[in-house]
């Protein structure tokens, strides 16, 4: 008997109180069962440590759920065996292991106390056993299914069987052979309450039949995928043997095919003898190769790029001078320069038959047709054209390509282009040159070189071919807004043309020839009677847009259609439209930009002068004032340093020429001068302001006014020399866009007077000046000017009629 303190039998059964229960989780211990359990929670310490000090007798009930910590009489099955504790350890991180020996079923009836740990009444459960025939076949059934069992279980040791085998009591062989199972909690648990022996086996038979079908599916299952693994591995080594074999045999299969089919194409190509030779050496690795392997891949790639490529494949060029000019005349309004060198390279290209592709470069602001005159170039001369946009490339590899060695490795975007053509003299346009940046992936820029040098283009070599290519016939056409993105060695290998942008007129024509017409038909409205007067046009040139080109322009032309589109809708295509400057205003909204035009009268200490913007040319206004002070020179307007240094050296020459101007020589000394250009929020810089700070500091300080008519641009030196300028067609447009009746500029800038139109030169007095003095006499307004500028020389004229001029000055013939 294993129960102590017996107070007494009811119903028959033994029962005993103040037995201590061990709650286990995840684990259920049977009788003839031995377990080493770890115990680590401090009740379960305790009930161990009060079983040690006593018989050495403990409770071993599962929890219901393992996840509990602190269980409850709820949380503890009612149903464990009663065990032995056999040894018990303390662990150094104040754990116990201890070995218990299943030895009967009991049920607990009662929990006296769960303060220190958990001490229940509990009575023993019989086992009857009434030995029967069924009950031995159900023995020998169990016997031999747990026998099948163990076979498909690797994790059971097979001398289980023997073990097994020779347990004679059925009550025995049930808990022994359920402990080794691989069950579910509740599935024990329903085992060990189980109180006959017989229904225990029947239960467990049943248990170990649907465990053993399951370990026949995934046996079914890994067998299935050996043989599919070794299938593979099996094809693979055949595939590898077949391979060998049609190599000795000379057999041909898919691949051999396609080996076949390279070559042919190899034969018939019409390319370069280094590129023959090295798609022959690559056939030639590529049939040593398996079909399927990585490296195989690469090398058709490679093989494919360079039978694609158009290596002497050329277009004919159209020769007629004259329909080439129409062409581009049709295409573009103005831009005589650009058309003229085109037709100069057809010419040149008619009478020499080898002749080397230009390089050229199309420089000025958006919107005046850099990029669409390309297109007009390539159909004009009936090549293909091609473009890429270098804006925001940073990395070589874009240029050049990346070597083979890279994974997902491809030609550079010059040769890929060329591919995309289909042609190996295309016009190749390159846009926004000007907007290529540098980073630790190379600097594109230095790869260009060798493309657009004419001297070396005929051998460009792409990382990825490793082949030299022959891009002399190519005609590349770079575009940028600016040259200063352009680093100088680019710049040396190209041809540089300028596209300053549209005077008004042109704009004019080009709205009524190109963009009405073609905003009528885009927005639906063929049909409906249009008119845009030129007034209205020129409201929109004026007041909405402020560009060199007409790309904004067109924009506004459109929303004037989408607005009269809409009015279609309502009222049929019927009503008549004639577009005004009242019309526009209505469709539009009120003017966005205030339009530059010339002082209305002459004003002391206020000039005019010119200004350079990447959208053209600006009307510049510079004013002065003097107040009482101890010689201050205040400059404001967020001036760049060279314009401040203008200021200062403008402030140095007229204090030099004090006397000639009727000052006294130390009138700085009680005085303070603000200098200030207005629309101050946007950055001003460069030189060209000078001649226009002098003047305005004459004026100011002599209080005499200046001419409301006149603008001016040029650099000043201390001597008073005026220093040549650029951008000067851009700003001359602005002058005349302006209103300005009277131009001055440099003298050394006579050169560049013939850029400007001829319409343009005739409306405006265009005078060359070489000293300051000069300007001040053309510039400021006097009763007698003979009387105050009798110390200074005259002015030189250009175009015009003629401007006031004293003795020895010298006129220059229109250009």
């Amino acid at each position: 008997m294993f129960f102590r303190n017996e107070d007494g039998k009811r119903d028959g059964k033994p029962r005993v109180a103040g037995l201590p229960l061990l709650p286990l989780r995840d684990i259920i211990v049977f009788p003839h069962m031995v377990v080493p359990l770890f115990v680590g929670r401090e009740k379960s310490i305790a009930a161990l440590e009060h079983a040690m000090a006593s018989d050495k007798t403990i409770l071993l009930c599962a929890q219901k759920k393992a996840k509990t910590n602190e269980p409850t009489a709820d949380d503890i099955f009612p149903v464990g065996t009663v065990g032995t504790l056999i040894q018990l350890l303390r662990l150094p991180d104040g754990t116990v292991k201890v070995l218990v020996e299943g030895k009967k079923r009991a049920r607990v009836r009662r929990f006296v106390a769960a303060d220190k740990f958990f001490e229940v009444e509990a009575e023993e459960i019989e086992e009857p056993v009434e030995r029967t025939v069924e009950l031995e076949a159900l023995m020998r059934s169990v016997q031999s299914t747990f026998e099948a069992y163990v076979k498909l279980n690797k994790r059971i040791p097979p001398e289980m069987l023997m073990s097994v085998s020779t347990i004679d009591d059925p009550a025995r062989l049930a808990d022994t052979i359920v402990a080794h199972l691989s069950l579910k909690l509740n599935d024990k648990q329903a085992i060990l309450e189980t109180e006959s022996p017989q229904k225990r086996l029947e239960k467990l038979y049943e248990l170990m039949q649907g465990e053993i079908e399951i370990l026949q599916v995934e046996k079914k299952i890994r067998t299935r995928v050996k043989k599919q693994m070794e299938k593979t591995q099996k094809e693979y080594y055949l595939n590898e043997q077949m391979q060998a074999i049609q190599k000795e045999l000379g057999e041909r299969d898919e691949f051999k095919n396609e080996i076949q089919e390279l070559e042919e194409k190899i034969k018939n190509k019409k390319m370069s003898k280094e590129a023959n030779l090295k798609a022959k050496k690559e056939l030639k690795k590529l049939k040593m190769m398996s079909p399927m392997s990585a490296e195989a891949t690469v090398v058709r790639n490679y093989i494919d790029w360079i039978l694609t490529l158009p290596w002497y494949e050329y277009t004919d060029d159209k020769l007629d001078i004259a329909e080439a000019e129409s062409i581009l005349d049709e295409d573009h309004y103005g831009l005589k320069k650009p058309k003229q060198r085109i037709l100069e390279y057809l010419a040149v290209h008619k009478l020499v038959d080898k002749i080397k592709g230009p390089i050229l470069c199309f420089v000025g602001p958006p919107g005046v047709g850099k990029t669409s005159l390309a297109k007009s170039i390539a159909r004009a001369m009936g090549r293909k054209f091609v473009r890429i946009s270098l804006g925001g490339v940073r990395d070589e590899a874009e240029i050049r390509g990346h070597r083979r060695t890279y994974i997902g490795a491809l030609p550079g975007k010059i040769i890929q282009s060329l591919k995309k053509a289909g042609s190996g003299n295309p016009v190749f346009l390159l846009d926004e040159v000007d907007k290529m940046s540098t980073d630790f992936r190379g600097d594109p820029s230095a790869a260009l070189l060798e493309v657009l040098d004419p001297e070396q283009n005929f051998n460009f070599n792409d990382h990825y071919l490793d082949l030299d290519y022959d891009l002399s016939k190519v005609m590349f056409i770079c575009t940028a807004n600016t040259m200063s993105g352009i680093p100088g060695p680019l710049q040396d290998r190209m041809e540089v043309i300028r596209l300053a942008g549209y005077t008004d007129l042109e704009k004019l024509s080009i709205a009524r020839r190109y963009l009405v017409r073609k905003q009528v038909e885009t927005n639906g409205l063929d049909g409906v009677s249009i008119e845009f007067r030129d007034d209205a046009v020129k409201a929109l040139i004026h007041r909405y847009t402020k560009e060199s080109g007409v790309r904004s322009l067109e924009r506004e032309v459109a929303s004037v259609c989408r607005k009269i589109a809409k009015d279609v809708l309502k009222h049929g295509r019927e009503k008549k439209y004639v577009i005004g400057p009242k019309a526009v205003q209505r469709f539009l909204g009120p003017p966005r930009f205030r339009y530059g035009t010339a002082e209305a009268e002459d004003q002391i200490g206020l000039t005019t002068g010119l200004a350079w913007t990447e959208l053209g040319g600006e009307l510049l206004t510079i004013e002065a004032t003097v107040m009482p002070g101890k010689g201050k020179l205040m400059i404001t307007g967020k001036l760049g340093e060279v314009m401040q240094e203008s200021a200062q050296a403008a402030m140095s020459y007229v204090r030099s020429r004090a006397e000639v101007l009727g000052l006294d020589k130390r009138f700085i000394e009680n005085m303070d001068i603000h200098v200030h250009v207005p629309e101050g929020a946007i950055p001003k810089d460069g030189p060209s302001a000078g001649i226009t700070m002098a003047t305005t500091l004459v004026s100011a300080l002599c209080r005499l006014p200046v001419r409301k008519d006149v603008a001016m641009t040029g650099e000043i030196t201390l001597r008073g020399r005026v220093l040549p300028i650029g951008g000067l067609k851009e700003k001359v447009l602005a002058a005349h866009r302006g209103g300005i009746k009277k131009i001055l500029i440099p003298k050394e800038n006579a050169k560049d007077v013939r850029e400007i139109p001829k319409k343009i030169r005739d409306q405006l007095q265009i005078v060359l000046v070489d000293h300051t003095d000069e300007v001040l006499r053309e510039a400021l307004r006097l009763e007698d000017p003979d009387a105050f500028f009798q110390k200074l020389p005259a002015g030189q004229h250009q175009g015009g009629p003629p401007g006031p001029t004293s003795a020895g000055s010298e006129a220059t013939p229109a250009a």
